[in-house]
């Protein structure tokens, strides 16, 4: 299914957004609705268990034991999973290989937590916060890649003054960029072109669902914006960011 991006703020009610659009938060935001997020899921699924569990009786006499002790197994191996991500980020060193850390079972953790988040109106800070542990995972692997190797990804609201930010750091060290107006077409651009890693600018919003699509099979770096006159127009960016994140990714930058 084709994403046209910005199509997560269709509900915008034109209204300023609050803080001006900059939904900064520290990590730990994330963590604590992860950690809800994993005990609504077990309860969730314990009273449907408890609901339905006579019944399963009936089928095998065993079955809803075992099913009870599998619940068990699954909501400690949640727990003890979340607390090697938070062991990992503030701890300075991954505890775990990408494949199952930043590149993998976090992405749906993010998603899952984003889901519930919104049942708080806490969605873009959650998000925000889940987005920078992200980042900060993916940056201590340390890959380098040649100049036509990295990708830039960037939205068509950027204001002026950070677009041409953006273009005079690509042209600078001589990358790519490509302006990104729906998902279907940022992912065609990377099926065609073959980066061997992204650095991708979109709202929290848009950059979720791009993680979730890209960054599993691909490594990205996310560059959250700040919406100072509400989603998909004049989008600021911290340009000293993708500075620094273009220039380590590059192996044969100048520093």
């Amino acid at each position: 299914m084709d994403r046209r991006l910005g199509h997560e703020w269709d509900e915008w009610n034109g209204r300023p957004l609050p803080r001006g659009g900059d939904f900064s938060a520290v990590p730990g935001v994330f963590f604590r609705f992860a950690a809800l997020t994993v005990v609504v899921a077990t309860a969730a699924v314990a009273l449907l268990l408890y609901l339905v569990g006579p019944r399963l009786v009936t089928l095998w006499s065993p079955l809803t034991r075992v099913l009870w002790i599998a619940l068990a197994v699954l909501a400690g191996a949640s727990a003890l999973y979340l607390g090697l991500v938070a062991s990992s980020y503030y701890g300075g060193r991954n505890l775990l290989p990408e494949r199952l850390l930043e590149r993998g079972p976090y992405l749906q953790l993010m998603n899952f937590t984003s889901l519930l988040a919104r049942a708080f109106g806490k969605r873009d800070y959650v998000e925000h916060a889940a987005i920078d542990v992200y980042n900060s995972l993916a940056e201590r692997r340390g890959r380098k890649v040649g100049k036509g190797e990295l990708l830039v990804l960037i939205p068509r609201c950027l204001s002026k003054q950070a677009l041409d930010g953006v273009l005079e750091i690509a042209g600078r060290y001589e990358v790519p960029v490509f302006v990104a107006t729906r998902g279907q077409l940022a992912r065609r651009v990377i099926r065609e072109r073959r980066p061997r890693a992204v650095v991708a600018v979109a709202c929290e919003r848009d950059m979720m669902t791009g993680l979730r699509d890209v960054a599993g099979k691909l490594p990205v770096l996310g560059l959250t914006m700040q919406l100072p006159n509400g989603p998909c127009r004049d989008a600021a960016i911290d340009l000293e960011q993708m500075e620094r994140w273009v220039q380590g990714l590059v192996a044969d930058a100048k520093r």
